[in-house]
């Protein structure tokens, strides 16, 4: 039997209302876009992510077309190999600042490294 490849209405929900209504990555309000958010995984199905709560995350499509399938990035300042940021496992302030609502700044390798994959600072985000 193939897997089911939609996130049931409930759990959808559960994330949506977890999240606020705001990207969890770049912290944009869904009211304000002109294109409907998505309940993404996470670790990406291909690679073995669950349609679990805590495989899932609420996303601009910004965010969720940057993102893709990508689970790692190179932080430029380290040039190492870190993990994405996880909005399940770890805390937003720990990652990224942004002062003025302006510029998101990453302060560890996880943060940078997200800013680059998922192009967090883009016009519109």
């Amino acid at each position: 039997m193939a897997e089911k490849r939609t996130v049931p209405a409930d759990l959808r929900r559960l994330v949506l209302e977890r999240a606020g209504a705001c990207c969890e990555y770049c912290f944009s309000q869904e009211e304000y876009s002109v294109q409907a958010f998505s309940v993404e995984h996470i670790v990406p199905r291909i690679v073995g992510g669950l349609t679990t709560a805590e495989n899932l995350a609420y996303s601009c499509q910004g965010c969720n077309a940057h993102k893709a399938v990508k689970t790692a990035a190179v932080d430029a300042v380290t040039e190492t190999m870190v993990m994405l940021y996880d909005p399940r496992q770890q805390i937003w302030g720990e990652h990224f600042w942004n002062a003025d609502c302006t510029e998101i700044i990453g302060l560890t390798a996880v943060g940078r490294a997200t800013i680059e994959a998922l192009h967090l600072n883009r016009d519109g985000s």
